[in-house]
């Protein structure tokens, strides 16, 4: 029997998520939390119930819940609403598609996404509250902090190191054994083939 699911975000990767659960049976949208404008709109027919005020309200009535916003530099505002999320003890689960190849040898952290056609291979550490889009690949012995965002389609060679907070860009391409510091950014399509590699630099 499915379990209900409170996304937290109604922008494009709540959309994005919501796919991610229909097309699975573990979960059930119970509804989203957006901005107080926000608040009784409706996205994919599933109501908006609340703004982030209203998150101990919600709580009562579903102890589940999972961050939908995505991130495209810092991850701010993804940290301070997992903490809220914390806080209220809510119960934050790891969301997979049906349609993503994760290794058994694999390790996925909590509140992490995985969407669809996404690789995750043997020996692959990917930490907690991460976004991994779309056929994003992470090949095998890779480790990848928190809050981190690794968009569409790119490519994340073999022992690859990645701090906390980055986010790597659509189509970007890390050579293998690269250790990249926390906060970094990685512009859509770059090919990063080697050092220097600086913190909280768009590269």
């Amino acid at each position: 029997m499915s379990k209900p699911l409170l996304l937290v975000g109604c922008g494009g990767h709540a959309r994005a998520l919501i796919d991610v659960v229909e097309s699975g049976k573990k979960w059930q949208i119970w509804g989203l939390v957006g901005t107080p404008e926000e608040v009784g709109w409706r996205v994919f027919n599933y109501p908006v119930l609340g703004s982030n005020w209203d998150l101990p309200k919600l709580r009562e009535k579903c102890p589940n819940a999972l961050l939908a916003i995505g991130q495209i530099g810092a991850s701010v505002h993804r940290h301070r609403l997992a903490k809220q999320l914390k806080d209220l003890d809510f119960t934050i689960p790891i969301l997979i598609s049906n349609h993503a190849v994760i290794s058994r040898h694999a390790k996925i952290g909590s509140g992490t996404t995985v969407g669809h056609g996404a690789i995750v291979n043997g020996g692959a550490q990917v930490g907690n509250h991460c976004i991994l889009n779309s056929r994003a690949l992470v090949e095998h012995d890779v480790l990848i902090g928190d809050f981190c965002h690794i968009s569409t389609g790119a490519l994340v060679n073999g022992g690859v190191k990645i701090g906390d907070g980055s986010f790597i860009g659509s189509g970007a391409m890390l050579r293998e054994g690269l250790e990249l510091p926390p906060n970094t950014v990685i512009s859509a399509g770059k090919r990063i083939m080697g050092w220097p590699i600086q913190e909280g630099k768009v590269q």
